[in-house]
């Protein structure tokens, strides 16, 4: 019996903060490991598209991407890693399902919601801004799920609207040509909460209140350092679930190591040695994979050969997906 496809990507718009990593890299890496299905990670490279035009610019985060999830622990000899853009057929299976997308499911969209938002809250028309790469974004990620008809694609949870619409996509294109494309299976990390960002708000670079994952210790430092706290004496009793410096704490410490934190936090802890702790818990933790980052970054031709090899390997599934589908509609 054959193992189920998982799959998961990462938009590359610089490298990845610890909120990428505790809301996909890792649940991907950890299934990966698991043995338990054949696993597939692209760099979603072509969605970059909708905010980065600077081609120098975007060539340093495709790299920057495909060396994090390397450094933390992605094995190319057990997983395939590949660019979208390697792989056209995507865009292909982007024209044929976006036939089948009803507009109305684009207009809820979070990302086009969001945009349309902060338009008319700057009292401008609402579509200022908004090009077509924004609003059909969610068809080209539904694309890049049903090109290798995945099973399960492990997602943070403020992304699971987009496995949604993905099924939703399928569905229709098989009411009318039969079961021709698998409804995909979004995979939440457990207790379905994200990792919030400095300022409690969620983990943005747009907010800037992001940690990007291969930060100096001098810069992860003085970005805990901005962590909003309250002003509350260090004596005074605290309650850690309602701490930002215990959310980031719990994410990367052991279970040792955050039931102490809890009892400190209890007793009375000062907002200064609490973030200390958190500085000591992710340093450690990074100090390994942040090696591995920097040499990949200065030896990107090592990046090169293993995205290469996932081209290879991907494209032509990808290729006997969009002949089947041909044939299906009636073009060939």
């Amino acid at each position: 019996m054959s193992k189920k496809i998982c799959l998961t990507g990462v938009k590359p718009t610089g490298m990845p903060h610890l909120g990428n990593y505790i809301g996909a890299i890792k649940p991907a890496i950890d299934m990966a490991n698991s043995g338990e299905y054949e696993s597939y990670y692209f760099i979603a490279d072509y969605h970059s598209l909708v905010g980065v035009h600077d081609p120098k610019l975007l060539r340093s985060y495709i790299y920057e991407v495909a060396a994090a999830w390397l450094a933390m622990g992605l094995d190319p000899k057990k997983v395939t890693l590949y660019k979208q853009s390697d792989i056209p057929e995507i865009l292909e299976l982007h024209w044929i399902t976006s036939c089948f997308t009803v507009k109305g499911l684009m207009n809820r969209a979070h990302a086009y919601k969001a945009s349309v938002q902060a338009n008319l809250e700057q009292e401008r028309d609402e579509d200022h801004g908004v090009n077509m790469g924004l609003f059909t974004y969610p068809i080209l990620m539904a694309s890049d799920i049903m090109i290798l008809n995945a099973d399960v694609v492990p997602v943070g949870a403020d992304q699971l609207q987009h496995i949604e619409i993905a099924r939703d996509i399928a569905t229709a294109f098989n009411n009318t040509y039969g079961n021709k494309l698998k409804l995909p299976k979004g995979i939440v990390r457990e207790g379905n909460k994200l990792l919030a960002g400095l300022d409690g708000r969620k983990m943005s670079k747009s907010y800037n209140n992001h940690i990007p994952l291969f930060s100096t210790e001098k810069e992860l430092k003085k970005l805990i350092n901005r962590i909003t706290t309250d002003s509350s004496d260090p004596s005074i009793p605290k309650n850690p679930e309602e701490s930002l410096i215990f959310d980031f704490y719990s994410e990367f410490a052991t279970v040792d190591q955050t039931e102490a934190l809890r009892t400190w936090y209890l007793r009375g802890i000062g907002w200064g040695e609490a973030k200390m702790e958190l500085l000591s818990v992710l340093n450690s933790m990074l100090a390994g994979p942040r090696e591995i980052y920097a040499e990949l970054m200065a030896n990107p031709k090592k990046i090169d050969f293993i995205l290469e090899e996932g081209q290879a390997k991907v494209r032509p599934q990808a290729q006997k997906l969009i002949n089947d589908l041909k044939h299906t509609i009636g073009v060939r």
